[in-house]
């Protein structure tokens, strides 16, 4: 089972670790849009090509989010990336409309590294 994390442990965690990689597994047209800051675009149709070059180190601690907690992409993207030997996934159901929903800060645009198909 993946891991649930909420926005308050993702703001907990980023204080503590600045090494967190946030990963939007929505199409790269809604990542462009806004996504959380600082966070990488992986897609579910191009996560096997994507992840290597987004996600270099699979020790890494990684939080996979998508728009809300009836999006589906997020938790398809960890468990690939858990199948792909990646060992510290958490999955952030409640996702952007969340995050927005608490005025929290967002990028718009390609920053963030994005990765698209």
């Amino acid at each position: 089972m993946i891991p649930v994390v909420t926005r308050e442990d993702i703001l907990r965690q980023r204080d503590t670790n600045p090494g967190l990689t946030l990963v939007e597994a929505l199409d790269p047209m809604l990542y462009a849009a806004v996504h959380l800051p600082g966070a990488v675009n992986v897609p579910p149709d191009s996560i096997d090509a994507a992840a290597a070059a987004a996600l270099p180190d699979k020790n890494a601690a990684i939080v996979v989010y998508c728009a809300s907690h009836t999006c589906a992409s997020s938790h398809r993207v960890a468990e690939r990336l858990i199948q792909l030997g990646y060992t510290r996934i958490a999955h952030y159901q409640n996702g952007k409309q969340d995050w927005i929903a608490a005025g929290l800060p967002v990028e718009y645009g390609r920053a963030g590294a994005a990765v698209s198909r």
